[in-house]
């Protein structure tokens, strides 16, 4: 029972420590690298589709300010003076400006004007062609000042990270923890460590109280049976010899009786038979020897 306490005691204290290892990446943990790249060629693409809109204006001269993240996979291009353009051309250029980036061709762009923050225009695109909607082919919109939004609706990014390793590092010690070193194993706990009862395979014997008791189901034993069994229990797995079974049993009570043995172990084997993995096996010419697969 104590043994039992203690590592209870130990399983908390692991997953504790696992748990602060959890946090603390998640709080420490930084984009990756490859969210890092996504990004960065966002805005390269972005840049190329304001000069090329710009150029297809003949402006050569006003600036493209710098191109905003302004939440995960949404981005914000925006222009130092007022423009005119036709809608169906900035779509045009977006798509091969994405294309040439190798950007995921699933997204929102909202172009909003500056004054109000009223979407002047907006189009969808995705990766099924029939579910793209391009309105206003055709129609231009008047010189003003306007913010392009782009919302990635697909991003795709590499799912190994750093932090993503970690977490799938902590899952396997976990599972390897509870599997190996924490599962409760069917072996007997020796009689001499535990005057109460002990703990073999599913059984629990109670040599005190002359009884086995599996799933709330007791097992009554005969005085001789509970001896035998104490015996065996404090030796498993191990040989014990006709001599010293017959020796402890019977003759310490000043009584031998020739076949009594093997016919006590006969009741012992049934009444364990519950249990597959318990086996009482005949060592021939030396004696019995209870043993516990595990």
């Amino acid at each position: 029972m104590l043994f039992t306490a203690i590592m209870n005691k130990q399983r908390i204290f692991v997953y504790i420590v696992l748990a602060m290892i959890a946090v603390c990446t998640w709080i420490f943990s930084t984009p990756s690298k490859a969210e890092t790249e996504f990004s960065e060629k966002v805005k390269i693409a972005l840049r190329d589709v304001g000069n090329k809109l710009l150029l297809s204006e003949k402006d050569s001269t006003s600036l493209i300010l710098p191109v905003v993240e302004i939440s995960k996979a949404k981005y914000e291009l925006s222009f130092q003076n007022p423009l005119q353009f036709e809608p169906n051309n900035m779509v045009f250029i977006m798509e091969q400006s994405f294309i040439q980036s190798q950007l995921p061709l699933a997204y929102l762009v909202e172009v909003i004007q500056c004054d109000d923050e009223q979407v002047a225009y907006s189009f969808l695109v995705t990766a099924q062609e029939e579910s793209t909607i391009i309105p206003c082919n055709g129609r231009w919109l008047p010189k003003n000042c306007y913010k392009i939004q782009v919302r990635f609706t697909e991003k795709t990014v590499t799912f190994w990270n750093v932090s993503t390793v970690i977490y799938i590092f902590l899952f396997i010690i976990f599972i390897v923890m509870e599997l190996f070193f924490f599962r409760k194993k069917p072996v007997a706990t020796s009689i001499e460590n535990d005057e109460t009862f002990a703990t073999i395979g599913s059984f629990y014997f109670y040599p005190t109280q002359n009884k086995l008791v599996k799933q709330a189901t007791e097992i009554n034993l005969s005085k001789k049976e509970c001896e035998l069994l104490q015996i065996f229990a404090a030796n498993l797995n191990q040989v014990v010899t006709r001599d010293e079974l017959t020796k402890k049993v019977w003759e310490d009570n000043g009584v031998i009786v020739g076949r009594s043995l093997d016919t006590y172990i006969s009741k012992l084997r049934k009444k364990l038979k519950d249990d597959e993995r318990i086996k009482i096996t005949n060592v021939h010419g030396v004696g019995y020897k209870l043993e516990l697969e595990s």
